[in-house]
C-alpha cells in the first residue's frame, strides 16, 4: 500500500484545479465592427474570468462579455470619457497567485523596457496589453508579455487574422494561447 502513495500523489498534481482566463482587447464596437464576432462567444464559452485590454470604445461590449464571465478592463486611447471615467488606465486579478496585470498601450511600439518596468513594479507575473491590433506571446524569464490581438479589426489585416487569446492558469503554470476566429 505504502508503494501507491507516490503514484497517487503524482496522479493528484494531473488533476490540480485549472482556470481559464480569456483575453480579448481591441474590439472598437461599432466603431470598426457593427457588434463581437460570435466565434469570441463560442472561445469564451467556458472561461472563469476575461481580462479585456482597452479600446472597447462602447461600454455594452463589457456587458455582453459579462453574459459569460466576469470581465476586468482598462481603457484604451480610443475610448472617449464615459469609459474613461468609468474604467481605470492600469488593473490587475489575481488567479491563484500569479499577478495578472492589464494595460492597454505599454509602449510596445517603443521596445520592451517600459514594459518590464511596468511588469516589474507592479510585482506582474502577466502583462496582457492590446493597441498594436497584433497578437504575441513573449516570456521573459518567469514573466509572460501577451497580446490578444483584435478580434474585430487586426492591423495588418493581409497577415494577421481577427484573435483572442486564453489562459490556463493552475498554481504550477501559466499556458498561453492564441485563439485565431
Amino acid at each position: 500500500m505504502a508503494s501507491q502513495q507516490p503514484q497517487i500523489i503524482s496522479r493528484l498534481r494531473e488533476f490540480s484545479p485549472t482556470k481559464t482566463v480569456g483575453l480579448i482587447s481591441d474590439t472598437h464596437v461599432p466603431a470598426r465592427a457593427r457588434e463581437l464576432p460570435k466565434k469570441v462567444f463560442e472561445v469564451f464559452d467556458k472561461v472563469d474570468f476575461i481580462v479585456h485590454a482597452g479600446d472597447l470604445v462602447q461600454l455594452s461590449v463589457i456587458d455582453e462579455l459579462e453574459q459569460l464571465a466576469p470581465v476586468l478592463a482598462v481603457y484604451g486611447n480610443m475610448d472617449g470619457p464615459e469609459i474613461r471615467g468609468k474604467l481605470p488606465k492600469l488593473n490587475s486579478v489575481k488567479v491563484f497567485d500569479w499577478k495578472i496585470g492589464v494595460i492597454h498601450n505599454p509602449g510596445a511600439l517603443f521596445g520592451a523596457a517600459k514594459m518590464r518596468e511596468i511588469a516589474e513594479q507592479n510585482a506582474f507575473n502577466v502583462l496582457v496589453y492590446g493597441h498594436t491590433h497584433s497578437s504575441n506571446i513573449k516570456w521573459e524569464g518567469n514573466t509572460l508579455f501577451i497580446n490578444p490581438g483584435s478580434p474585430t479589426n487586426p492591423i495588418p489585416p493581409f497577415i494577421n487574422k481577427p484573435t483572442v487569446a486564453l489562459l490556463r492558469i493552475t498554481k504550477e503554470k501559466i499556458i498561453p494561447e492564441i485563439v485565431q476566429i
